[in-house]
C-alpha cells in the first residue's frame, strides 16, 4: 500500500468539480510523463555526442499479496485480500508503471478499495455518510446502505497508472525531490463493493535523503481528488506518511512509516497507521519483500501484512 500508504482538525478542503480535476490533474499526469520522456531524450542525445552505448530499458515486474481486517467503527469486521501486480518501466529520470490487482473483500458494503487502500465509504448505520441525497436500499454499491451481514466478493481491481520524475538529485544537504501523478481507473465492479466506480486522480512529492552510511529519511505527501458515485459526496483526500529506514545488511533493508490519509466520509476519522517494511535482495534481478501495518485509528485496518516478489530485467 505504499504509494501507498495514507494519511482532523482542519477545515475541509475546497471541492472541484468533476470535469475541472480530472482535466487538471490528467494535465499534471501528463506533464509528468512528458518530463520523464524529455530527460531521457536530453540524456540520450548527450550520450550519443559523448560516445558511450544508451543503456538498454530497464522493468521491473512486482507481485504481492495484502491481507488486512478491520471494523473500522462498525460492529463487523471487513476482511480484504489485495493482490497486485506491477510493470514499471524504469527511465534516467523516472519511471511509470501500471498496476493491475486482483481482490477479495468480505464485508457489508462499508469499506471498499480506494486506489489499493482499504477505505471506509459508507456509514455504521442508515444512510452512507456524506451523501447528496441519501441512499436507496441495502446493497454493496457507493450509493446504498451497508447490508446488515458481510458477504464475500472477488475479482478484478481498479487499474492504477503511475508516473513519477526525480526533480531534483540527492546532495549534501539537499533530499532526493520526485514529483508524482496518477490516475485510478474504475475496473473494479462497484456494485459489489470492489470499488467505487469513478476515476480518481492524484498529484505527490517524494523526499528521500541518506542520513548516513546506513539511515535513510523518507517523507512523502500528495492530494487525491476523489470521484463522487451517485448518491455519494466523498471528500477529496490529503495524505501524508514520514518514515525512516535502515540497511541491516548489504541485502536487506528496513523501513518503518507513520501514515495518514484524510477521511472520505463524516463518520470515521482519518486513516492512521504504522507501517513496516522489509526488502531483501536475492540476486541482481530477484528481491523479496515483507509488510507488517498496525491501524492508529478507526479509518485504519486493525492489523495487516503482506509478502511479494520484485523482478528485475
Amino acid at each position: 500500500m505504499h504509494s501507498a500508504a495514507d494519511r482532523s482538525n482542519s477545515e475541509p478542503l475546497p471541492r472541484v468539480s468533476c470535469i475541472s480535476h480530472r482535466s487538471r490533474v490528467g494535465i499534471v499526469l501528463v506533464a509528468v510523463l512528458a518530463l520523464i520522456g524529455e530527460g531521457s531524450t536530453e540524456w540520450a542525445v548527450a550520450a550519443e555526442a559523448e560516445g558511450p552505448p544508451r543503456p538498454s530499458p530497464q522493468w521491473r515486474v512486482s507481485a504481492t499479496v495484502n491481507y488486512s481486517s478491520g471494523s473500522y467503527g462498525a460492529d463487523s469486521k471487513t476482511n480484504i485480500v489485495y493482490a497486485p501486480m506491477t510493470i514499471r518501466r524504469i527511465f534516467r529520470d523516472g519511471d511509470v508503471s501500471l498496476t493491475i490487482p486482483f481482490i477479495s473483500i468480505s464485508g457489508t458494503g462499508a469499506v471498499r478499495l480506494v486506489g489499493g487502500v482499504p477505505t471506509r465509504t459508507g456509514s455504521v448505520s442508515g444512510g452512507i455518510a456524506g451523501t447528496a441525497s441519501g441512499g436507496a436500499g441495502r446493497g454493496k454499491s457507493p450509493g446504498t446502505t451497508p447490508l446488515s451481514s458481510s458477504t464475500t466478493d472477488s475479482g478484478l481491481g481498479d487499474l492504477i497508472l503511475r508516473g513519477r520524475y526525480y526533480l531534483m538529485e540527492e546532495g549534501d544537504f539537499a533530499p532526493l525531490v520526485a514529483l508524482t501523478g496518477r490516475i485510478k481507473f474504475p475496473t473494479a465492479d462497484a456494485d459489489r463493493g470492489l470499488g467505487t466506480g469513478e476515476f480518481d486522480e492524484g498529484v505527490g512529492v517524494e523526499l528521500t535523503k541518506r542520513l548516513a552510511a546506513r539511515w535513510l529519511a523518507y517523507l512523502d505527501g500528495g492530494y487525491n481528488f476523489i470521484g463522487d458515485a451517485p448518491g455519494t459526496d466523498f471528500h477529496n483526500q490529503w495524505w501524508y506518511d514520514a518514515g525512516i529506514g535502515y540497511d541491516v545488511t548489504d541485502n536487506l533493508h528496513m523501513s518503518v512509516f507513520y501514515e495518514e490519509y484524510r477521511a472520505l466520509v463524516n463518520t470515521v476519522n482519518n486513516a492512521r497507521d504504522l507501517l513496516a517494511l522489509a526488502s531483501y535482495v536475492v540476486t541482481d534481478r530477484v528481491r523479496v519483500t515483507g509488510s507488517a501495518l498496525v491501524g492508529l485509528s478507526n479509518g485504519a485496518p486493525n492489523y495487516g501484512f503482506g509478502a511479494g516478489l520484485r523482478l528485475q530485467f
